[in-house]
């Protein structure tokens, strides 16, 4: 930067020293000082001291530099409410910076900042603050005390989890924390009182934040996470929402109290497994877009998705009329009736061999449900989202045809024998319940070949696992298992896929590299040293040739 810039406040300019004479009024330069400097986009590689020499600079911006630190005087300009230094190649912030007391707008996007000063809090005009685009791991706590802060800008860093202290920011409208990895968002954000939008795109959520008091949530942006159920009860708290855009999950229904969304305009769920949609989706009054490729509807024909949202809307309005229930679908008002207003649904018995009973909360699974049956030939069970403790007893007597069980998302703490009865189970989904261990009995369900315990509290890898020939899929994440036996799995010829992820595995046995079969090995977020990162982000055929590697000769 030319020496005069910094000095242009203390320099008599050029044209008052060629004899011209200036009377008073025209002395203009004693009467204001510098107080914006633009910077940028030039090749600086580093900002001189002499900053300090414009004490009335309320904007400086120097972005798109190649800056790799401030300098400390920055912290003299305390009239600066403007601070721009994006797009350079700082690695951290002096602490000088704490001391400006009017900074409102403090840009730091694209830059290789591994931290941010504790005291960042200390900021408290600040209403604007951008850090994406960095390395951040973590976030000071003492950000709470920004009080004033309307914008935050999180995206494209490494967090790992938000501090609930964030709630306390009471000014807070639209909070961006795109591409980290986050696996939850803490529920105390709910009661932040302004927050109108969350941006919470490519991270690693498996279900949609609860917001019990975001009253004025207008945007949710929660697309290309891992979603797989969309609760009822967290859509409720949604009144205010216009977007809602949720695409590239796993989610697989949408349900029917989608509708009390009664302001969203937007509704993206492209690319999901959603099989077919709730017909009251036709009646949300404002809805102008809706979003549904990639996603394997049954009931939807392709041809009526292309012709738009519109269209598509008074399609599933013209619907609701049909669905009144038909003649076969009227169970008899005596063992059919459930407590509850919902009846079973004997049509899903009698043509899809499918008995649910899920989403109700519910502590057992009535008799009536069981009662429904009769001698109809059920293949699949879905009790999942319920409040089960234990497996219903009378499972049992579905055991000549059931082969697929979900009981995820229960309170189950054991398995009991009757599980161990159902001799032709080919799928057991029973991930998020608090399962510590597996009885021996499960050796007799020899045709099971997919199992999900994710999310369960097994600290030992379930030994009967080992004994079942045809499991071909085992899904053991997020669970605190500390150790796995090589041998016994390299016995088990068909297992294809097993997921390990976010366990407590303290080392990876290189014998491991011997299960040549398995095509998907998951091993992320466990707290061993190797393989490192970097061998394990090339995929399972890589993290096997390198485990061989060193197996002792």
């Amino acid at each position: 930067v030319p020496e005069h810039v910094w000095r242009i406040n203390l320099d008599v300019p050029e044209e008052a020293q060629q004899n011209l004479s200036f009377g008073g009024a025209d002395r203009w330069w004693e009467q204001t000082d510098l107080t914006k400097l633009i910077l940028a986009s030039n090749k600086l590689q580093s900002l001189s001291e002499d900053v300090q020499l414009l004490p009335a600079l309320t904007m400086l911006d120097v972005h798109d530099n190649q800056l790799t630190s401030l300098p400390p005087a920055l912290g003299q300009l305390e009239n600066l409410q403007k601070l721009d230094v994006s797009h350079n190649k700082l690695r951290s912030l002096p602490e000088e910076l704490l001391q400006l007391p009017r900074l409102r707008s403090l840009l730091v996007q694209h830059n290789e900042l591994s931290q941010l000063p504790e005291g960042l809090g200390q900021l408290l005009t600040l209403e604007e603050l951008d850090v994406s685009n960095n390395q951040l791991t973590a976030i000071p706590t003492s950000f709470a005390l920004l009080v004033n802060l309307v914008r935050l800008n999180l995206a494209w860093n490494q967090l790992r989890e938000l501090p609930a202290d964030l709630s306390a920011m009471k000014s807070l409208r639209q909070l961006d924390c795109t591409k980290n990895y986050l696996e939850t968002v803490p529920s105390k954000l709910a009661t932040m009182p302004s927050l109108e939008q969350l941006y919470l795109r490519k991270n690693k959520l498996r279900s949609l934040p609860e917001f019990p008091s975001c009253k004025l949530l207008k945007e949710l942006h929660a697309g290309e996470n891992q979603i797989e159920i969309l609760d009822a009860e967290n859509l409720k708290q949604l009144s205010s929402l216009c977007v809602l855009e949720l695409r590239d999950n796993k989610i697989k229904a949408v349900p029917e109290e989608i509708t009390v969304l009664q302001k969203l305009e937007r509704l993206d769920l492209a690319n999901n497994d959603i099989s077919r949609l709730p017909y009251t989706l036709g009646n949300l009054p404002q809805l102008k877009f809706l979003a549904l490729e990639g996603n394997p509807l049954r009931t939807i024909r392709r041809d009526l998705l292309q012709k738009g949202t519109q269209e598509l809307l008074k399609y599933l309005r013209s619907k609701i009329q049909d669905e009144g229930p038909g003649p076969n679908e009227e169970p008899p008002v005596t063992a059919m009736t459930l407590p509850s207003q919902s009846k079973v649904n004997i049509h899903a018995i009698t043509t899809l061999k499918l008995l649910e009973y899920s989403e109700k909360q519910a502590a057992e699974i009535p008799a009536a449900v069981f009662d429904a049956v009769g001698s109809n030939p059920v293949a699949t069970v879905n009790f999942s989202k319920n409040q089960l403790r234990e497996i219903p007893p009378r499972l049992v007597e579905l055991k000549d045809s059931v082969c697929d069980v979900s009981l995820a998302f229960n309170k189950i703490s054991c398995i009991s024998l009757e599980l161990c009865l159902l001799h032709k189970l080919t799928h057991l989904d029973l991930r998020n319940n608090v399962l510590t261990a597996l009885p021996e009995e499960m050796e007799a369900l020899k045709r099971l070949h997919t199992i999900n315990l994710a999310f369960n509290r097994f600290k030992v890898f379930p030994s009967v696992l080992y004994h079942l020939p045809a499991l071909e899929t085992i899904l053991l994440s997020n669970n605190q298992v500390g150790s796995i036996d090589p041998v016994q799995l390299k016995g088990m010829d068909k297992l294809g896929t097993l997921d390990l992820q976010n366990n407590d595995l303290l080392q990876v046995p290189p014998e491991l590299g011997n299960c040549e079969n398995l095509r998907s090995l998951l091993l992320e977020g466990n707290p061993f040293r190797t393989p490192r990162a970097a061998v394990l982000a090339k995929g399972t055929a890589a993290v096997l040739e390198y485990l061989r590697s060193r197996i002792p000769t």
